[in-house]
């Protein structure tokens, strides 16, 4: 069996509201064949910035090596600042952005929806076909 393609994702998130970005997370690690490492920014392991502009240049260096951007669309309503920037740094290295619906969402900021290479619901199936088909 050949070895399995090891994917570089960046999950955008806010750290006052994570809840989600645990339970993608947790669904990728539980994922059956599927390799992945997480490029992402969690309240448990900060950046080291002291500034707003260090903070972007840091945003940079976390998002310019990735396969995929992932962006949990129910988050970006209220850190629209952050997830705006960190989508924008995902267009600016022709990253391929998955948005994600959270369950029970009715509506996808447009924002989210006019980039996404794909929007997905929240499911394994469908999260993880859209890496393998957008993210290499």
């Amino acid at each position: 069996m050949p070895p399995l393609e090891r994917y570089h994702l960046f999950i955008s998130h806010a750290w006052r509201y994570d809840a989600d970005y645990y339970r993608l997370v947790n669904l990728l690690e539980k994922a059956p064949r599927f390799e992945w490492r997480n490029y992402s920014v969690p309240q448990h392991d900060p950046l080291e910035t002291k500034t707003d502009r260090e903070l972007e240049y840091a945003l940079h260096r976390q998002i310019r090596p990735v396969n995929a951007v992932l962006i949990i669309s129910g988050m970006y309503v209220n850190y629209r600042e952050w997830i705006q920037y960190e989508i924008d740094v995902a267009l600016h290295y022709d990253k391929p952005i998955i948005g994600i619906n959270p369950r029970g969402a009715e509506r996808i900021p447009k924002e989210v929806r006019s980039v996404a290479d794909v929007m997905v619901g929240w499911n394994t199936a469908s999260i993880l076909a859209a890496i393998r088909k957008y993210a290499l």
